[in-house]
């Protein structure tokens, strides 16, 4: 039937033409992804105009990656498309906060708001990993304020009482944070304790040399 060949033909080219916008997605959400995880290094290197570097360029892939996607809601609203906007909120999360101690919004990087939170959570362990750089370096100062950033970011989450379906599976996002709170206040609290045994030994042997 000639109707029958032009519906199939219709519906082949719609498929094709979405299945090309899925590929190539699904190999700029690789691209992105790539280029947050080495500004997340680079920061933690503190090679910090590196980073904000990686961070443009991961801007504009993510920005691409939409376009492709732009006439697809239900390709936009895919794991692998959600999932780097996630990495690409916990990479500017995390440059934010370690050099300047500001956070991004996520109108700003364009990232809808479940991702965001999500990539939110996820920065807190990066931000244990750099708190614990800055302990071995005996910088436990700097910990301190990037904790108190931890604890801000944990104070968020637990308010966002939600339906998993709404924001992405954040309950078990903030279940993780919790317990990488905890362990990294562990941590510094056991830091300063053998900051202030190490003063008081000092203080004693210099008494007993007078």
């Amino acid at each position: 039937m000639q109707e029958l060949d032009q519906i199939g033909e219709k519906v082949r080219r719609a498929f094709e033409a979405k299945n090309s916008a899925r590929d190539a997605a699904l190999a700029t959400s690789r691209e992105l992804i790539r280029h947050c995880a080495l500004a997340i290094r680079a920061t933690h290197r503190a090679e910090y105009e590196e980073a904000s570097s990686l961070l443009t360029r991961a801007r504009e892939i993510a920005a691409l990656m939409k376009e492709h996607v732009a006439g697809y809601p239900d390709l936009y609203y895919t794991g692998y498309v959600q999932d780097a906007l996630k990495e690409l909120s916990e990479a500017h999360i995390v440059h934010g906060l370690i050099v300047s101690g500001t956070i991004p919004d996520p109108d700003t990087l364009g990232v809808d708001y479940a991702a965001y939170l999500n990539g939110l959570g996820e920065a807190a362990g990066e931000l244990r990993r750099y708190i614990l750089d800055v302990i071995r370096h005996d910088n436990p100062e700097k910990g301190e304020q990037v904790l108190a950033s931890m604890e801000d970011i944990y104070s968020l989450l637990v308010t966002m009482d939600f339906p998993d379906a709404l924001t992405g599976g954040l309950r078990r996002t903030t279940d993780m944070v919790r317990g990488v709170l905890e362990r990294t206040r562990g941590d510094l609290t056991l830091t300063a304790r053998q900051g202030k045994l190490e003063k008081t030994l000092r203080q004693f042997e210099e008494k007993l040399k007078t």
